[in-house]
């Protein structure tokens, strides 16, 4: 049971990295667009890949530290996103929907981190 639930997170953080490059697919080539779209590109693209090296951890600080990196990565690309959508540079209800994704994967890998971390100091 445990596996499935991991390889459902792997399946849903490659669907988000799909989410982040069709919103670069939609933004407009001026240069707000053009930057935004390569940051997005790749954060929104990162937790995926990195998942891949969470599930390869040997030490549970290393699983710790690189479930953090993909945290910082998914927050990254929160902000993006939401430059995108309040400013707007692309009006599209893939922004929104890729938004509402990234707050819920934070919420994921939040809590991931934070059971780890109470796991570990004891």
């Amino acid at each position: 049971m445990e596996n499935a639930r991991k390889y459902d997170l792997e399946d849903r953080l490659v669907h988000f990295a799909i989410l982040a490059l069709n919103v670069c697919d939609i933004l407009p080539s001026t240069k707000a667009g053009n930057n935004l779209e390569h940051q997005l590109s790749k954060s929104g693209t990162a937790p995926a890949l990195m998942y891949g090296e969470v599930q390869a951890a040997e030490l549970q600080a290393d699983f710790i530290h690189k479930m953090k990196c993909a945290l910082k990565e998914l927050r990254e690309t929160k902000i993006n996103l939401r430059i995108i959508k309040e400013k707007p540079v692309a009006m599209h209800e893939s922004v929104g929907i890729a938004l509402q994704e990234c707050n819920e994967l934070i919420a994921i890998f939040a809590a991931s981190v934070a059971t780890a971390q109470k796991n570990r100091s004891k």
